[in-house]
């Protein structure tokens, strides 16, 4: 299985953040599972797709070309595409994508993981999205989520294949 995972390329203030996402690759080269992210050196996606390659397992990059121009492609990489715009690169961790996880990021982890639950919501995507909620960092979400719900602006139904996680063991699970 192709798992896409979105977060940031900084290692962000808690070290809690670096141990999660070795786990994390660890497990995703060790099972047989295949790692598709952003493909950047750089911060926790850096030690993302470290782990993955030193527990056996294959990691393709999805990089636009002005990241590569300024050299911020991981070089060890199984498989590097890149693609002109960031819209290309989204559509294509999506295309390559059985399963989505999002890890504590930024901004731009929030946008990709928010195209992935909506496809989810409308049913053009059959494949979880996981919102991996280490220390209740995506309890704002998962509160939002439900307000929308309560609001009538969502249901249920839609927001059935969107998971949050707390742990590794229970990605695992959801998968």
């Amino acid at each position: 299985m192709n798992i896409t995972v979105y977060l940031g390329a900084s290692e962000g203030r808690d070290p809690a953040l670096k141990t999660a996402v070795r786990e994390l690759g660890t497990w995703i080269g060790e099972s047989g599972n295949a790692l598709v992210y952003g493909g950047s050196k750089s911060g926790l996606m850096g030690e993302l797709a470290q782990s993955v390659i030193a527990a056996g397992g294959e990691a393709t990059g999805v990089e636009p070309r002005e990241f590569i121009e300024r050299e911020f492609q991981y070089d060890e990489l199984t498989r590097l595409i890149v693609t002109e715009t960031m819209a290309e690169r989204k559509a294509t961790m999506i295309e390559l994508g059985d399963a989505f996880v999002a890890f504590p990021g930024g901004t731009g982890t929030l946008e990709e993981i928010a195209e992935v639950m909506s496809e989810v919501a409308l049913g053009h995507l059959d494949a979880p999205c996981i919102l991996y909620n280490l220390g209740g960092f995506y309890d704002a979400l998962a509160s939002q989520l439900a307000l929308m719900i309560e609001m009538g602006l969502s249901t249920h139904e839609r927001q059935r294949g969107i998971h949050f996680a707390t742990s590794l063991a229970e990605i695992r699970a959801l998968l």
